[in-house]
């Protein structure tokens, strides 16, 4: 079972997941996010995947999760993006040790441990330098289906420099966040009823030949079995 909600912090999601009494692999599907995870007493990293990652764990385990909007994440974890990408990171490797101790006894004596979250990432977001305008900015251009080159002439910078900056917040350069949220909108689309060859056209695909390889190169099933 899944469930999520709206967080209290700007740009990030509450989830919570309870491991299905079958034994099998869950399919998380690449978004560009980074998430702060805690499970059986550990708080974990997930990095920005740049593929469907298959999620395991025994019957009936429940994870709480708080998922950052792409490009917020490295900023709250303290480390570039890039660093984290297809991992799946204790907390304790990034930060001091006892501030990590502290954290998880805080957690683990919780009525409800997602606003013990909630409340460490805005501390460290307090903390932070102030997040670069421009980095949502990309993010609603990307998702607009506006090309690379437009986003780097728009903000003065060369694609390489723009390709430098986008793996430090978000994990991967801009092209490949373009393909992950286009193809998150077309599994959107395809959940919600619509017909596969509408989905390419409203998606931005070049046809639906397009959009059945894209799914299947980032999430490794076809858009049909996601659905």
């Amino acid at each position: 079972m899944y469930r999520e909600r709206a967080s209290r912090l700007d740009e990030a999601v509450v989830w919570q997941r309870t491991q299905p009494a079958a034994a099998t692999a869950q399919r998380v599907l690449p978004d560009g996010c980074i998430d702060l995870i805690w499970f059986d007493g550990e708080l974990l990293v997930a990095g920005p995947d740049t593929a469907a990652h298959l999620a395991t764990g025994s019957p009936g385990a429940g994870y709480t999760g708080l998922r950052f909007a792409p490009g917020i994440g490295s900023a709250v974890v303290g480390v570039p993006a890039y660093e984290l990408r297809d991992r799946r990171v204790p907390l304790a490797d990034l930060w001091p040790a006892a501030r990590v101790r502290a954290l998880t006894d805080r957690l683990a004596a919780a009525e409800v441990p997602s606003v013990v979250m909630e409340e460490t990432a805005a501390d460290r977001l307090h903390q932070a330098d102030p997040i670069d305008p421009a980095v949502p900015w990309i993010v609603t251009r990307l998702r607009a289906g506006v090309p690379v080159s437009a986003i780097a002439s728009e903000t003065g910078l060369s694609e390489r420099q723009l390709h430098r900056r986008c793996l430090g917040v978000f994990g991967y350069g801009p092209k490949t966040l373009a393909r992950i949220l286009r193809m998150n909108r077309a599994v959107e689309l395809a959940r919600a009823g619509t017909p596969f060859a509408t989905v390419a056209v409203i998606a931005g695909y070049a046809d639906q030949a397009h959009l059945a390889r894209e799914v299947k190169a980032l999430t490794g099933v076809p858009l049909s079995a996601l659905i």
